[in-house]
């Protein structure tokens, strides 16, 4: 991707790592020098006319080069046209943006067809583990050692996400910074909101009910607003921020999908922990949106299934359902057990899976049903880390 022709978009949540990479990407390249970060406020003011100023200021302090950075390049209204410009000309443009909705309404006009996208997430629980300087092995899983530490080092990383920053201090305040930013300068002041305090509780009402099914009507209501139609922008506009994803049920026609009720996930279970209520001792609720995280960062067309029965998540490749995955904590209580294993048989029953996976924390079981179905159990880390591999 770098060393190719192509425009090279990072997309991401803010603070996710877009302008480490962004670095790294530059020290290892011969051009290095013709960077700016259109996120500094000193730069509030700048305009696509600036743009030629700024290329002749990079001309004349470091010469004459070919590759451009440009940090948070969505600040910029009609930044493509110059963007486009330079790639016109043989030059290499690497560029960030925080915002899907104004980086793809661009880059689908004048770029179509000459940039690659990168998605970047907070880290997976493999670069969460290489953070914390621990080599796994594939005989781990297969220890009682290995499987004890691996299970550890995962119920850490369910409390605290995958966000670098608040990884290395700790500090709730940068969870709490993060989260005012792309609030206020990435949808408040983007989008050009005057009802601040309605919004914000919109956003506690939703990070408080993490997982669970919802209407616009039943948001509405709960916060006291009266528009369906503007909790729907809303929740699109915190959507293209990264901050969240909504999750369809599943139903071969559209219109059902998008009339039925939605699932909402935070990109971060340590940011919704920060701006929900009372969410800390919900293990179920984490480990369900890690889950719908690492589904998001395999690029998965996911869906929940709900009929009668709910399972959290069916995987669809092209037109065909390919897989049901349940997500619970423990499945040891038997009225819980009943229920998760009737959500994940009724999935398999709707889409004709011979096959159903249910993750868990540390069960680890194989279930045959007498017409020849099967049910594996493994723990969460597992299946993530096999998936790395």
């Amino acid at each position: 991707m770098v060393t190719a022709p192509e425009i090279l978009v990072i997309t991401g949540i803010r603070r996710c790592g877009k302008s480490t990479l962004l670095r790294q990407i530059q020290h290892q390249l011969s051009e290095k020098d013709y960077y700016i970060n259109f996120d500094d406020e000193r730069l509030l003011n700048f305009s696509v006319e600036d743009f030629q100023q700024l290329n002749e200021l990079f001309h004349t302090e470091f010469g004459e080069q070919h590759t451009y950075y440009f940090d948070e390049i969505q600040n910029v209204k009609g930044w493509e046209r110059f963007v486009d410009r330079l790639y016109n000309f043989g030059n290499k443009v690497i560029v960030t943006g925080s915002n899907a909705n104004l980086l793809s309404r661009e880059l689908g006009t004048l770029l179509t067809g000459r940039h690659v996208t990168m998605e970047l997430y907070p880290f997976s629980f493999a670069e969460f583990l290489t953070f914390r300087h621990y080599t796994y092995h594939r005989e781990d899983f297969h220890t009682t050692e290995g499987r004890a530490r691996l299970g550890k080092f995962f119920m850490e990383y369910l409390a605290n996400g995958g966000m670098p920053q608040y990884l290395a201090n700790g500090n709730t305040e940068f969870l709490y910074s993060l989260y005012t930013d792309i609030v206020f300068r990435d949808v408040i002041v983007r989008n050009k909101i005057s009802a601040e305090a309605s919004l914000r509780e919109m956003i506690y009402y939703l990070a408080s009910n993490i997982t669970h099914p919802f209407t616009y009507n039943s948001v509405a209501k709960n916060i006291g607003m009266k528009s369906m139609e503007t909790i729907n922008n809303w929740i699109f506009c915190l959507e293209q921020t990264y901050m969240v994803h909504c999750l369809n049920k599943y139903d071969p026609k559209a219109g059902v999908q998008l009339r039925s009720p939605k699932k909402l996930y935070f990109i971060d279970n340590a940011l919704a922990g920060q701006v929900g209520f009372n969410l800390s001792k919900n293990q179920g609720l984490w480990l369900e949106n890690t889950v719908a995280i690492e589904l998001q960062r395999r690029s998965t067309d996911f869906y929940y299934h709900s009929n009668g029965h709910e399972c959290d998540f069916i995987i669809r490749q092209g037109n065909t359902v390919t897989q049901a995955i349940q997500v619970s904590a423990t499945i040891d209580h038997p009225e819980t057990r009943k229920r998760e294993m009737a959500g994940i048989r009724a999935a398999m029953e709707a889409y004709r899976l011979q096959q159903g996976l249910i993750l868990t924390l540390d069960r680890r079981e194989t279930v045959k049903d007498a017409d020849g179905k099967q049910i594996e159990m493994v723990p969460c880390w597992q299946w993530m880390l096999q998936e790395e591999s």
